[in-house]
């Protein structure tokens, strides 16, 4: 039964997705997929809207996910599946927290965990990058895509040297629908 399987694949992604939503997308790709919910082009563009909308990528893209397979009782089971250990964890934390966090060994982990949740967002980011800038049928290149992705990642740089603060996601939101509109329309 379908609902069965999202409650079960979303549970397990909100047990193993340290690090927020960006560490919980590569076990997200993985699992929709593994089942066939979508394909590799649709999870892209999942995980650009997203992004794009307000919460949570991780809900959101369960909240899609499930309202896809299985309607509203879909998107209330994925999102309840990813969810329910975020919720169990941080309250455990925050009953234990002043106790938890004073132990060597906690802090010890967490100090391991950063540098792999560092390298899992990264990975992802590249194989995003190189998969929004070939095309998906062929080993053809997308320069518009490509160019987006430049001017993107410069007016990130320049901004950062320039205002010394991180570049507005909103803004950069924006910048990006407008190429969009001009290079794709």
């Amino acid at each position: 039964m379908i609902y069965i399987r999202l409650f079960a694949a979303f549970l397990k992604i909100g047990l193993f997705s340290f690090g927020g939503a960006y560490g919980a997308i590569p076990l997200i790709r993985d699992v929709v997929l593994a089942n066939q919910w979508m394909d590799a082009e649709m999870f892209s563009n999942l995980v650009a809207l997203s992004e794009s909308t307000p919460g949570s990528i991780m809900v959101n893209m369960a909240t899609y996910v499930g309202s896809k397979q299985g309607g509203f009782w879909g998107a209330v089971i994925a999102t309840t599946g990813v969810v329910l250990p975020s919720f169990f964890i941080l309250l455990a934390v925050t009953i234990l927290f002043h106790n938890l966090l004073k132990h060597k060994k906690v802090q010890a982990v967490l100090k391991g965990i950063k540098p792999c949740l560092m390298g899992v967002i990264l990975a992802t980011g590249l194989h995003m990058a190189v998969s929004i800038c070939m095309e998906s049928d062929s080993f053809a290149v997308d320069l518009a895509a490509c160019a987006i992705l430049l001017v993107l990642g410069l007016g990130i740089i320049l901004y950062k040297l320039v205002r010394k603060k991180e570049a507005p996601p909103i803004v950069l939101l924006l910048l990006a629908a407008i190429m969009g509109c001009v290079f794709y329309d």
